[in-house]
């Protein structure tokens, strides 16, 4: 899968990975039933998920800005995930209470957030020239995912739900080990002529078009991430099956990722892009739909290669490739900030006032936030200076 080489550090890139993606495949499918279970109502369960978004928003940003400043990546990344552990321990104080489970959430996420946008800029400048190979880092993170998600499914259809809380502590504990097996290495040097400053990239209206796009993308996930493990609960869905939905649709992104190098080679970035686009508007239109029949549920699953799979391996080429001249960890931060943040987080809460009047109504906004992306694509691509055309071949 790999070229070995002693630079690349690929089995200990690759478990931070596992261990972060395992979390997430623990905390999305199964939070919102943690907290139905625990006497939270829709509107309780996105505006807790809104939180943890909204989060993403500030914490990138303030420890990208740090990480770039500093040089110590690595540092940061290891005191985020313990403090993020310590905080989350507290929530076995007052498992009930609304406002606790806020404060909680909000304070471990600040710092569960600030650490995979920095991990992936120390990933991009251990691989240097070699970084089409990024994806097959980034895989592990996927099958981390798809390890928890299935495992747990399954667990839950016998065992309480209320044993997910410690799970998450493993898997925080398991981020934060990893996380000390990874040398620093920051990228390459920059002259001062070719430095840059984060407002003058940010002027450029491609570059906001690009972010806007990105938000977007993610608000109309907001549903699907929140809702989605309530939604075929209340349509005779068990655990297991649930989990195992959940799963499908990371082993089709995995699938992508393993031959992501290949196909940024043999297309452009351009088409990709309204690929991934385009499915996902077909997608949360078959899910609002279309729920009932296992068969087309299957199908919607497998987009999630092109909704999140090509779609990010597209968005991280592009942050390269805009935020140059000493402007990694701040771009990352910044394209994490306001897709995965603030698109997760308006995505989260929206879906949650709508999801009460109509779980289909809620699924169609999703669709047409994803037709607006594309829209506000189209323009990216007319007016942008950058290559699209696939990149040069393999160092």
């Amino acid at each position: 899968m790999f070229s070995s080489s002693a630079s690349v550090p690929y089995w200990r890139l690759s478990s931070f990975y596992f261990f972060y993606f395992a979390l997430v495949g623990a905390w999305m499918p199964f939070w919102p039933l943690y907290l139905q279970e625990n006497g939270f109502n829709a509107a309780d369960i996105g505006y807790l998920a809104g939180i943890l978004m909204a989060t993403k928003i500030v914490a990138p940003n303030i420890w990208g800005w740090l990480a770039d400043k500093t040089g110590r990546r690595m540092s940061i990344i290891r005191a985020g995930s313990l403090i993020a552990l310590v905080i989350f321990l507290g929530l076995f104080w007052n498992i009930d209470s609304f406002w606790w489970m806020a404060i909680i959430i909000a304070g471990y996420s600040f710092f569960w957030n600030a650490v995979l946008a920095q991990f992936e800029v120390v990933t991009l400048s251990h691989l240097g020239t070699r970084y089409q190979r990024y994806s097959q880092i980034r895989v592990w993170g996927s099958i981390g995912f798809i390890i928890a998600v299935t495992l747990l499914g399954y667990s839950f259809d016998y065992l309480s739900i209320s044993w997910l809380p410690w799970v998450i502590v493993f898997l925080l504990l398991g981020i934060w080990l990893s996380s000390l097996t990874v040398n620093e290495k920051e990228p390459l040097q920059t002259s001062d002529s070719e430095r840059r400053s984060l407002k003058s990239v940010l002027k450029q209206p491609a570059v906001i078009a690009f972010l806007i796009a990105c938000f977007l993308l993610q608000v109309s996930h907001g549903p699907y991430y929140t809702f989605f493990s309530v939604y075929l609960e209340d349509h005779g869905y068990s655990r297991t099956v649930t989990g195992l939905l959940w799963s499908l649709g990371v082993l089709a992104e995995v699938v992508v990722f393993i031959v992501m190098h290949k196909l940024l080679q043999r297309f452009s970035l351009r088409q990709i892009m309204f690929t991934s686009l385009i499915l996902a508007v077909i997608r949360w239109l078959l899910l609002g739909f279309y729920v009932d029949d296992w068969l087309i549920v299957i199908i919607a699953q497998l987009m999630h290669a092109a909704t999140f799979g090509s779609y990010h391996a597209f968005a991280v080429e592009m942050v390269r490739r805009f935020f140059t001249g000493g402007l990694e960890g701040q771009g990352m931060a910044m394209y994490s900030g306001l897709s995965f943040g603030a698109g997760g987080a308006v995505g989260a809460v929206l879906s949650g006032w709508v999801w009460e009047i109509s779980p289909q109504i809620t699924f169609v906004a999703a669709a047409v936030a994803c037709v607006l992306a594309t829209l506000v694509s189209c323009w990216v691509t007319e007016h942008s200076r950058v290559d699209y055309n696939p990149p040069s071949p393999l160092h």
